[in-house]
């Protein structure tokens, strides 16, 4: 191919992507640069070299960016024959995406993982190659999941290539391999110029040609086909940009055509399924004339067969961009009559709403029930599309302004956040409406708190509240106040103003009324409310409750808030797990991203690090998918507990986003997790300070957990005062919610002072938290105990303590703290071994996480589910993991003793 003049090193680089994908090592790859510069010639160079493989192809189409899973089908369609061989999961996620079954609104990550399964199946036949042109075209659920499935690729044998133009922030491929294909040098652009001109060609206009191209192929070739060799030296009108130009050579092409080859070459631009039937069947009701298909081919410029293609998709717009509004409403009316109602409803919406000049309320319904179709298959953003042009296509001002606010509701579940207020501005300006108003309102803080704007959601939902006047609302109002730390008692009086609850009052009205009460008059008084809260949201029936209010209910900004306050681990590790297996679900992916870390919170504290890690992974993971940020602030306390040197780091830069923000809960989370480091590390004074500035601010949902580490930082630093006054909060919390966990802390910190049975306190206090799944306190415990036998002269006993301390705590990863009882051992005459596992040994956390799932039993196809890896990667992982503990088999796996690699 002569696009290929020059390009010996892109196609060594593709030569070799096809060879790792035929060895079995799955590899992407990202091709970009400016329009004809050569992307889609590298693309047939690789489908041309990959003999022996199967061949995918999908190209993005501008007009087609609004319709979800377009462009996956493209890729997808030739194997939908296999989807029966699916998990029973992923085959529903996908046959729903693609609307060939009915089911549940599906999970992105589930359609996702699905799509790399079936590829992957049809890769262990014969060696896959997914290629996909103009990428920056497109749709938003397309481009997710296909970047999905491309930073899954290990052990499949799929090579997949984008190549696009410009940044397209649905499809972040920023951290896969690039190739930025570049003009070609002078030589190689003056020999592929002369291998298309026809006859001689003035020096000076061969220098223009090559300067103004600026090395581009496609640019090369179609400016001496478009223009005579006068016109060349005469000169040509330059659009601005090389796009543009080339364009327009396509056009100049075009001139000659007679007028009917024209509109069908505006009716195949206009349809992007290169379905021939259905282009005939348009040409027919267009009357066109006899045989306008052969002028078409003669120009090369498309390719008539059992589908109509484009020689480049620089043609296709060219060609639509240039025909008059009138000419296009025409033929997408055309194309709307000849597309099946029943078979494909969304697209025939779709292009009735663009032959539509003026209102009309049919069409608008027509797109409305596309938009409701849409958000079924979890194409959040096709949905608000319709929606958008259903509202354009409204006559009646106050039912556009609804579907305009609908519209924005449809974008912000799909995290399209700034589309989302630019749409609540046109609403804004419908007719006057109180209660649209009002939940406007809502729907602005509810974004805000999405983007961590966390002064800004409080604000904003607590006046929605206020006018929508609905307990719901208050208690949203209320958990976005508690976040942002600010304006507490201001919020907890105007949400006991809210409507009188029910009889008997639901969960919403007990967790309103129980953080309300604790708010404004104290632990103490609110404990009653607040256990009868956790019993009330345990007994939720999940099934049968709306999934956008259970998130939010089960959430740290509700439910799991109190669960934690009373600490209630069993039922703040339940609400967490719902919460988590919910949001998935549901594809919901901004709340998934709360739920993984408040269940990695739970985690850590159970001493379940690598859990916990790989929770945080995901919701990095779900950040890249979305375009968005990481909650991250689970990876602050995980970095503390265990002691590392680049969390203080780590916590500090964390506190000084959330100041920023205006999220200072966040900020007084990073004073107790300052406060977890420094005492693991000795440094009880910083330890003390962090864990005062936090407890003075009294955070709702970690209260006691703070006043445990300021009663250990005060006791070694030997502030008496400070003791007491830990020591106080946490009996009262004791007294009035004897959990296990709150009498074992209690027991601790009264054992801290050094006044009263000191042995025995002790012993109760990890009598009571060997009960709680909460190893981190019960390890810690043991080390308290050591320090105190051994101060005390008790070396023989102080010993028996500091083993049991020193084998969990690095059992568990707890590193600082298990050097705190190493040292301690050490001063008993007592020496004990620092880990010595050499790095090359240890699990990493996703291989950690695969061996306690296999060891419990689940297949390589249910692993996969659950981490969203194909079954293939999973028994590469296997094998990684038998090298590294020296086994063979998953027999030997389960019979395996845990340690601190994989516990």
């Amino acid at each position: 191919m002569s696009e290929l003049v020059g390009r010996d090193g892109e196609r060594e680089i593709l030569d070799r992507l096809l060879a790792s994908a035929r060895a079995g090592e799955g590899r992407a790859l990202v091709l970009r640069g400016e329009a004809g510069i050569g992307k889609s010639a590298l693309l047939d160079y690789l489908a041309a070299r990959a003999v022996g493989c199967r061949v995918a192809r999908a190209t993005g189409v501008e007009s087609e960016r609004e319709l979800a899973y377009s462009g996956l089908h493209q890729i997808c369609a030739p194997y939908l024959d296999r989807i029966e061989g699916l998990p029973g999961p992923q085959r529903t996620a996908l046959g729903t995406a693609f609307g060939l079954t009915d089911g549940a609104t599906p999970n992105r990550f589930l359609v996702g993982l699905a799509v790399l399964t079936l590829l992957a199946e049809v890769a262990d036949d014969q060696p896959l190659m997914c290629l996909v042109d103009d990428a920056q075209w497109l749709d938003q659920m397309s481009a997710q999941i296909l970047a999905f499935v491309a930073r899954r690729l290990l052990a499949e044998q799929i090579a997949l290539v984008f190549a696009l133009r410009e940044a397209n922030p649905e499809l972040d491929l920023a951290d896969l391999p690039q190739l930025e294909v570049r003009g070609l040098g002078e030589p190689e652009a003056r020999a592929l110029l002369d291998s298309v001109i026809k006859g001689p060609l003035d020096s000076r206009v061969r220098d223009r040609i090559v300067a103004e191209t600026h090395g581009n192929p496609l640019a090369l070739l179609e400016l001496p086909r478009a223009w005579t060799a006068a016109e060349l030296v005469d000169g040509f009108e330059q659009p601005d940009s090389l796009a543009g130009r080339i364009e327009q050579c396509f056009l100049k092409q075009l001139e000659p055509v007679p007028a009917d080859t024209r509109r069908l070459l505006l009716t195949a631009a206009a349809e992007p399924l290169g379905d021939a039937t259905l282009l005939w069947r348009a040409a027919g009701l267009l009357g066109l004339g006899a045989d306008p298909a052969a002028a078409a081919e003669e120009t090369g410029l498309i390719e008539f067969g059992s589908r109509i293609r484009f020689r480049h998709p620089l043609v296709r717009s060219a060609v639509y961009r240039s025909a008059s509004a009138a000419e296009r409403q025409e033929v997408h009316r055309v194309l709307a009559e000849v597309t099946d109602a029943e078979v494909d409803p969304d697209r025939r919406a779709w292009h009735r709403a663009q032959a539509t000049v003026s209102p009309d309320e049919d069409v608008a319904a027509d797109l409305e029930r596309s938009a409701v179709r849409a958000a079924a298959r979890g194409g959040r953003v096709a949905a608000a599309a319709f929606l958008e042009q259903a509202a354009l296509l409204t006559p009646e001002p106050a039912r556009r302004a609804r579907r305009e606010l609908e519209a924005a509701k449809a974008k912000r579940e799909a995290g399209v956040f700034e589309a989302a207020l630019g749409l609540l501005v046109s609403v804004d300006a419908g007719p006057p409406d109180a209660r649209r108003d009002a939940e406007v309102q809502r729907l602005r803080g509810q974004i805000a708190f999405d983007q961590r704007r966390g002064s800004d959601a409080a604000r904003l939902l607590l006046r929605a509240a206020g006018r929508l006047d609905e307990r719901e609302a208050y208690l949203e109002a209320l958990g976005a106040t508690i976040w942002a730390g600010t304006g507490l008692e201001e919020a907890a009086a105007a949400a006991r103003s809210a409507p009188v609850a029910g009889q008997p009052p639901g969960a919403v009205d007990l967790v309103l009324d129980g953080l309300a009460t604790r708010i404004s008059d104290g632990y103490a008084a609110a404990a009653p409310l607040m256990t009868r809260a956790l019993e009330a949201v345990r007994a939720l029936d999940i099934g049968t409750e709306d999934a956008g209010r259970m998130l939010w209910l089960l959430g740290n900004r509700a439910g799991g808030t109190i669960a934690t306050e009373v600490l209630d681990f069993e039922s703040g590790h339940l609400f967490a797990t719902r919460q988590v297996r919910l949001a998935r679900e549901s594809g919901a992916l901004v709340q998934l991203q709360f739920a993984l870390n408040f269940l990695a919170n739970h985690e850590v504290l159970a001493g379940n690090l690598a859990a916990a890690e790989a929770l945080i992974d995901e919701d990095r993971m779900v950040a890249e998918m979305t375009g968005g940020q990481a909650v991250g602030f689970s990876a602050i306390l995980l970095a503390a507990f265990r002691g590392h040197d680049h969390a203080a780091e780590l916590i500090s830069a964390a506190a000084r986003q959330a100041t920023t923000r205006g999220q200072g809960r966040v900020v007084t989370f990073g004073d107790y997790a300052r406060a977890v480091l420094f005492n693991g590390l000795g440094h009880h004074d910083e330890a003390r300070d962090a864990a005062r500035r936090a407890f003075e601010r009294d955070a709702v949902g970690h209260q006691t957990l703070v006043a445990a580490e300021l009663a250990e930082a005060a006791s070694r630093t030997g502030d008496k005062e400070l003791l007491a006054v830990a020591l106080a909060q946490i009996s009262e919390r004791a007294q009035a919610t004897p959990t296990d966990w709150t009498l074992g802390l209690e027991a601790r910190a009264r054992a801290l002072t050094g006044e009263g049975e000191t042995d025995r306190l002790y012993r109760e206090s990890l009598d009571l938290l060997v009960r709680t799944p909460v190893r981190t306190d019960l390890a810690r415990g043991h080390l308290l105990y050591g320090e105190w036998l051994r101060r005390e002269g008790r070396r023989v006993d102080a010993r028996e303590q500091l083993r049991k301390a020193h084998e969990l705590l690095t059992t568990i990863g707890l590193d600082a703290f298990a050097d705190r009882a190493r040292r301690e051992l050490a001063a008993t005459g007592e020496t004990a071994r620092k880990r010595t596992v050499e790095p090359t040994d240890e699990l990493t956390a996703q291989e950690a996480q695969i061996a306690r799932l296999a060891r419990d039993g689940l297949s390589n196809p249910e692993i996969g589910t659950r981490l969203f890896l194909s079954p293939r990667t999973v028994e590469w992982h296997l094998r990684k993991i038998f090298g590294k503990l020296g086994i063979s088999s998953r027999k030997q796996l389960r019979d395996a003793q845990p340690d601190a690699a994989w516990a």
